[in-house]
């Protein structure tokens, strides 16, 4: 069951998360990999490639998260 979880998950950005944009991230659920919609509150760009801690979830596909440290 723990897998299925969404929050608290470390993903990496796969599509760059721009200030009041959407991404993409790709996080490890269902015992598997898959992609989500994501955004961030912090403002600033999130790079492809930087690993993100997933904060909010709200279905079906998209996250809210923070840059991973």
């Amino acid at each position: 069951m723990s897998d299925q979880q969404v929050v608290g998950k470390i993903g990496r950005v796969t599509g760059a998360i721009a200030p009041g944009e959407l991404g993409e991230i790709v996080i490890p659920v269902r015992g598997g990999s898959e992609a989500f919609l994501a955004r961030s509150d912090h403002g600033g760009l999130i790079a492809v490639g930087t690993r993100v801690v997933v904060v909010e979830y709200h279905p079906p596909r998209t996250v809210i998260v923070e840059a991973a440290l």
